[in-house]
């Protein structure tokens, strides 16, 4: 079964404008895929961003065991896609990674789901590899926040 699956980073843009572009693809499941939920940016910590989701009437769910390693943050910062891809091949092999991965699964066939990471670009982020496991044959569409800092 295929079907849409939405994503977006947070790198360049503000609270605001992150749940306005949700709320303009009709996101009904906001699915945070950070191994850790914090931010040093206002606003993108877990119990700020999902009280700010919650409130425009989109579901949040945190799924940290779909997150990366910190080895695998630390090559996609350095843009080496290749150990990012070898660490989280091995995240998504743990049971945990694979229960998370079959509870986005079961939520994507009912809603429109949009995964959330750090990385502006869904091609030099975990979320590609992750979409690459679960979701080869549905239609991505990565979404951008209007407001972007520079």
């Amino acid at each position: 079964m295929s079907g849409e699956i939405f994503t977006i980073g947070y790198a360049r843009t503000t609270q605001d404008a992150l749940v306005s572009a949700l709320c303009e693809a009709k996101v009904e499941v906001f699915a945070d895929i950070r191994a850790i939920a914090n931010s040093r940016r206002p606003g993108f910590s877990k119990t700020s961003l999902a009280a700010a989701v919650e409130e425009a009437g989109i579901q949040y769910r945190h799924f940290k065991h779909l997150g990366t390693p910190k080895e695998g943050r630390d090559a996609a910062r350095k843009g080496d896609l290749a150990t990012l891809r070898r660490v989280y091949e091995g995240q998504l092999e743990l049971p945990e990674a694979l229960a998370q991965m079959a509870q986005v699964q079961a939520l994507a066939r009912e809603q429109h789901i949009c995964l959330l990471c750090y990385c502006e670009e869904t091609a030099k982020c975990h979320r590609a590899l992750l979409i690459e496991a679960a979701f080869a044959d549905w239609q991505v569409r990565d979404l951008h926040a209007g407001a972007s800092l520079t």
